[in-house]
């Protein structure tokens, strides 16, 4: 190189890794602390603490089945008006199911609905796919697309929603069943996508099945195509 040539330099700028960020805690606001600590506790979840000092204050957290976040409530631990939380989502991988065990548990639940092409129109109360509920799951029981609400004593509002498969890129790791309502719920549909499969077939018994329904629960959790 002579000194009149000049050197190129090429910047690459790497980005650090985002730092985790796990949501674990959503504050709901109640009236009656007595009063949600016996509905949260008569769904089922998990009391994981009631916390209480001698100047009014006192917390209580419960977590759903098989969630890594969980509730918090109490006296004096948020402004916000009791009952004001809404559009609070329970992820279910069988809405039937999940609705039934509601119903049993003595909870007013909606029937299943889902939204149309034109939900984001309609006057109901909204949810994640519109403003429009029309009776039943979805057609095609599409991921995603069937949903159901309950609300809690004070009128804090929640929502079912089914998913039986996440999006490309959603889960990050290695897949897991947290439940076996959920395992069970995901053997049922790779067996029925097996009996599709061997009806391709001809019909003949496929020896693998085992793997072939590994290979399936495993790519439908991470939104891989299925096989």
């Amino acid at each position: 190189m002579t000194m009149t040539e000049e050197r190129s330099v090429t910047t690459v700028k790497v980005s650090a890794p985002a730092v985790d960020m796990k949501l674990e805690i959503v504050v709901i606001p109640v009236s009656d602390v007595d009063r949600a600590k016996a509905f949260y506790a008569g769904l089922g979840w998990r009391l994981d603490a009631d916390f209480a000092s001698g100047d009014g204050w006192r917390v209580i957290q419960f977590t759903p089945p098989g969630s890594s976040a969980s509730v918090i409530f109490g006296a004096n631990v948020t402004a916000a008006t009791p009952g004001s939380a809404q559009g609070l989502y329970l992820v279910v991988s069988d809405i039937d199911a999940a609705r039934s065990d509601l119903t049993r548990r003595g909870v007013e639940v909606s029937e299943v609905f889902h939204g149309t092409g034109d939900a984001h129109a309609g006057t109901d109360e909204p949810f994640l796919s519109g403003s429009r509920r029309v009776t039943g799951p979805d057609p095609e029981r599409g991921s995603y697309r069937s949903f159901a609400s309950f609300r809690d004593p004070d009128g804090n509002g929640w929502l079912i929603q089914e998913i039986t498969a996440r999006l490309p890129g959603r889960v990050e790791g290695t897949t897991a069943f947290t439940s076996p309502v959920d395992l069970a719920s995901a053997l049922r549909r790779a067996a029925a996508a097996h009996g599709e499969h061997e009806k391709r077939f001809g019909g003949q018994h496929d020896a693998n099945w085992p793997d072939w329904y590994a290979e399936y629960m495993v790519r439908e959790q991470a939104g891989r195509p299925l096989p």
